[in-house]
């Protein structure tokens, strides 16, 4: 495993984060709570310390079951959860406000079993509240001892000039990018230098496609799986087929390496984006220790560049 210390901090992270999305057990087909848990063990014991969630996945199932499943092992890792989006009434409402922020925060306290959250992060900006008031109630939550650091999650260039008067008080940002998706790419290279935040990457693995596993003739997913959705457009029409080439160059890869398709993935943002975390959302055991293959080697750079042509 390898290890970095997020920016503005001493919080010192796995730079695999296992992700929370799939753990809400909502949109992700069928999820048993049993695996979830044992994944979460299995991840504990592969070097893992660093376990991304939101109070809104599964309308905080995730949050409840990563509290469960690490148990004592609490003070060993750092937990990263988010706040700013608020789902009631058949409506989904971004919300910064500093009553929500708090409301947040003791919800996700509760729902953790924990007294102090390491990374709390804000999930979307709400447009209306300015960063300053964010900024404040986030500093006098620092204070009490309720979180250790702040961080910001899918924001973009355009957001740079207001977040720029504070540098150094977030520590992190985080935002969708793989070999599947580099729309972010310069973004991400762009917030981590003005902001100097660590960039933290959401569907590291496309969702399960780069994982290798799919072809167009076995991806049957049902209705209780988001990806069935037009909108999960690596899984449809002419993105589908440019992410089956760009799997087939990473199993070329994986077989040189005798690693995980997976692992490839995960190797190239490592070694491409050097100082960042990859998140990877898991159900199952087996797919966090195909994760943790992606850690302690190196991509050669004729690789890198075989990877970035075919992704571009």
């Amino acid at each position: 495993m390898e290890y970095i210390t997020l920016k503005n901090s001493e919080l010192n992270v796995s730079r695999l984060c296992m992700g929370g999305c799939p753990m809400g057990r909502y949109g992700w087909g069928t999820v048993n709570e049993d695996d979830l848990i044992e994944t979460v063990h299995t991840a504990l014991e592969k070097g893992v310390t660093f376990f991304d969630t939101a109070d809104t996945y599964g309308l905080g199932q995730s949050e409840l079951t990563l509290g469960k499943a690490l148990g004592n092992h609490r003070k060993e890792v750092a937990v990263a959860t988010k706040f700013g989006v608020r789902v009631g009434g058949g409506k989904t409402v971004y919300d910064n406000s500093p009553e929500w922020i708090r409301e947040a925060l003791e919800g996700s306290l509760k729902r953790l079993n924990t007294d102090y959250i390491d990374l709390f992060q804000v999930h979307y900006r709400d447009e209306k509240t300015p960063i300053d008031i964010v900024v404040d109630t986030l500093e006098k939550m620092k204070e009490k001892g309720y979180i250790r650091y702040y961080g910001l999650s899918n924001i973009h260039k355009d957001d740079i000039a207001e977040l720029l008067p504070f540098k150094g008080r977030f520590v992190s940002m985080q935002d969708e990018y793989s070999l599947a998706c580099r729309k972010n790419e310069e973004d991400m290279f762009e917030i981590s230098k003005q902001l100097d935040v660590t960039p933290l990457t959401w569907g590291s693995l496309g969702q399960g496609i780069l994982t290798g596993k799919y072809t167009k003739d076995n991806i049957h997913f049902g209705n209780d799986d988001r990806r069935s959705r037009d909108i999960y457009v690596n899984f449809h029409g002419d993105k589908l087929i440019k992410n089956l080439a760009i799997v087939e160059e990473m199993k070329k890869i994986a077989q040189k390496y005798n690693k995980s398709v997976a692992a490839v993935a995960i190797r190239y943002i490592l070694d491409y984006l050097p100082e960042s975390v990859v998140l990877c959302g898991v159900k199952r055991p087996e797919q966090i220790v195909e994760n943790v293959e992606g850690t302690g080697w190196r991509l050669s750079e004729e690789d890198i560049k075989i990877l970035e042509e075919v992704s571009r």
